[in-house]
């Protein structure tokens, strides 16, 4: 259970269209849970309402006149770090651009694309109300941003990982992310050696049309291929697959071919699409104890069954701490069936030691 407020969310909301900051305001204020303190028309008066009214939310526009939402937001950062909601378009260019903006230290997004025509933008009451409460208890000097890299070599490792002498003691690493973890993720992916010796598949919590953009924004800083998955993919070491946003993924062994992973439509049409609870339990059918599992930053508990299973079939399992957990929701919920529970800082190094380890474990 996250934490309940004993006052409403003060929010700001950022946005260049009167008829969008309308909107964000009724959905906001017909609940009890919020407070709108303000509102702004561009990232400049946004950086200077944000030092006047010290919000617990900023709800950020991208696009915008005079100072576009990623120098506002980085100004807010610098200047004043208040915890970011990022409102964002689905199109190719929005989702690289929101993208940059969670690396900057936005904490989440929302999608006002994602229901058709701009009228229909109080579809979005109930996941907005949720962000918002979600964001508002992330603490945005948590992690300070990585370097951005404008070609296509690899950022340097923030801790020095060691090379892999070993043959891999793993054939898949799984890793589960919601809110916080496109940013947890370019940190821990780029410390991965090139030649390691195991598949790695990323479940995401994030819309379709993003998860393909993360990928490839991820393949410019990794020494791993990174690539979104498609149906009957191999999993194989050297290679990095993202679940692609609505639809799940699973880790099946193909005879004559190895391990894949199975990209499909939700037909139950669960929460989390792709849901990392599904990815686990999978790796643990299909490779048992030569498996690793990976809770990161998020709400709720996508992942914590799937960990356990992993864990009863021998896999194991790390989980990011709350030092370092932009929301330790998924975290808190799976830290019971963890062998190690690390900061971020850590988690690629253990990694690294976990799969060139020669301990015996029985399967």
């Amino acid at each position: 259970m996250e934490e309940r407020r004993s006052r409403p969310v003060r929010v700001l909301i950022v946005d260049d269209s009167a008829f969008i900051r309308r909107a964000i305001e009724r959905m906001l204020s017909g609940a009890s849970e919020f407070e709108v303190v303000g509102t702004a028309t561009n990232g400049r008066e946004a950086v200077e309402m944000v030092r006047e009214l010290r919000p617990d939310v900023a709800l950020l526009d991208i696009n915008m006149p005079e100072m576009d939402g990623l120098e506002a937001l980085r100004r807010i950062m610098r200047e004043a770090p208040t915890p970011v909601l990022l409102i964002s378009t689905l199109a190719k260019p929005g989702a690289e651009v929101t993208l940059r903006g969670l690396e900057l230290g936005a904490v989440d997004f929302i999608d006002k694309g994602s229901v058709g025509t701009v009228m229909d933008i109080y579809d979005l009451a109930p996941v907005l109300r949720e962000k918002v409460l979600a964001v508002a208890s992330a603490d945005p000097l948590r992690r300070p941003p990585p370097p951005e890299v404008s070609d296509g070599t690899p950022s340097a490792p923030a801790t020095e990982v060691p090379p892999m002498l070993r043959p891999c003691r793993f054939d898949v690493i799984a890793i589960g992310a919601s809110t916080g973890g496109p940013r947890a993720l370019s940190e821990i992916l780029p410390q991965l050696p090139g030649n390691l010796g195991a598949g790695v598949v990323v479940a995401q919590h994030m819309p379709a049309g993003f998860t393909e953009t993360l990928a490839e924004r991820l393949n410019r800083r990794c020494a791993l291929q990174v690539a979104e998955a498609s149906d009957g993919d191999l999993v194989e070491p050297g290679r990095i697959l993202i679940a692609p946003g609505r639809r799940q993924t699973t880790v099946e062994r193909v005879p004559e071919r190895g391990l894949v992973v199975r990209v499909s439509r939700d037909a139950e049409q669960s929460l989390h699409q792709p849901s990392a609870d599904l990815l686990f339990a999978s790796v643990a059918r299909a490779v048992g104890s030569r498996a690793m599992g990976i809770i990161l930053t998020g709400m709720g508990d996508d992942g914590a069954q799937g960990l356990q299973r992993l864990q009863e079939a021998g896999g194991r399992t790390l989980v990011e701490s709350a030092e370092t957990a932009v929301i330790y929701g998924m975290p808190r919920a799976a830290r019971a069936y963890a062998e190690q529970v690390l900061p971020l800082e850590r988690i690629a190094p253990a990694v690294v030691e976990l799969c060139t380890s020669q301990e015996k474990r029985e399967s």
